[in-house]
C-alpha cells in the first residue's frame, strides 16, 4: 500500500513539474499573415477579447482551433490576426420605430453581426437618426 501511494505522489509531483514547463513555451506564429499574441487574463472572454481587439469572434476562434468560444483560460496565448473589414457593406440611417432587429431582417444580414460592426453593446439601444454600417 505504501508503494502504491509513493508512486501516486511521485506521479504527480512529476505531472505538477512538466505540465507547466510545457505550456509555458512561446507559442509560435501560425501563419506568416500579420497578428499578434494575447494572453488571456482571468475574467477575459473571447467576446471581450474580440471587442478589444476590433476582430471578431469566429476570426479568433478560427486562428486558434478554438471549437468552443466559451472554453479558454487565464494563461492561454490567442493569435490574433490583423483583420480588416471588407468594405462591402452599405450604411443604413435608422428611422423612428425601427429597431435592430427590423433593420437585420431587411437586410438578411444577424443582428449581433450589424451590432458588433458599430459597437453597439445593447442591442435595444439605437436610436432614430443613428447612421449603421451593415456589413
Amino acid at each position: 500500500m505504501k508503494k502504491l501511494v509513493l508512486m501516486v505522489v511521485l506521479v504527480m509531483l512529476v505531472f505538477t513539474m512538466v505540465v507547466p514547463a510545457v505550456s509555458a513555451a512561446p507559442p509560435v506564429a501560425p501563419s506568416a499573415a500579420g497578428g499578434y499574441w494575447y494572453q488571456v487574463k482571468y475574467g477575459d472572454t473571447l467576446y471581450g477579447i474580440s471587442w478589444y481587439t476590433g476582430v471578431p469572434v469566429q476570426t479568433i476562434a478560427n486562428a486558434n482551433g478554438i471549437t468552443n468560444v466559451n472554453w479558454i483560460y487565464a494563461g492561454q496565448y490567442l493569435w490574433i490576426p490583423t483583420y480588416t473589414p471588407a468594405p462591402s457593406g452599405t450604411y443604413h440611417t435608422v428611422q423612428w420605430g425601427e429597431t435592430l432587429y427590423s433593420i437585420s431582417v431587411a437586410y438578411g444580414v444577424n443582428m449581433w453581426t450589424i451590432a458588433q460592426a458599430n459597437g453597439i453593446l445593447n442591442l435595444n439601444w439605437i436610436y432614430a437618426g443613428q447612421v449603421l454600417y451593415i456589413p
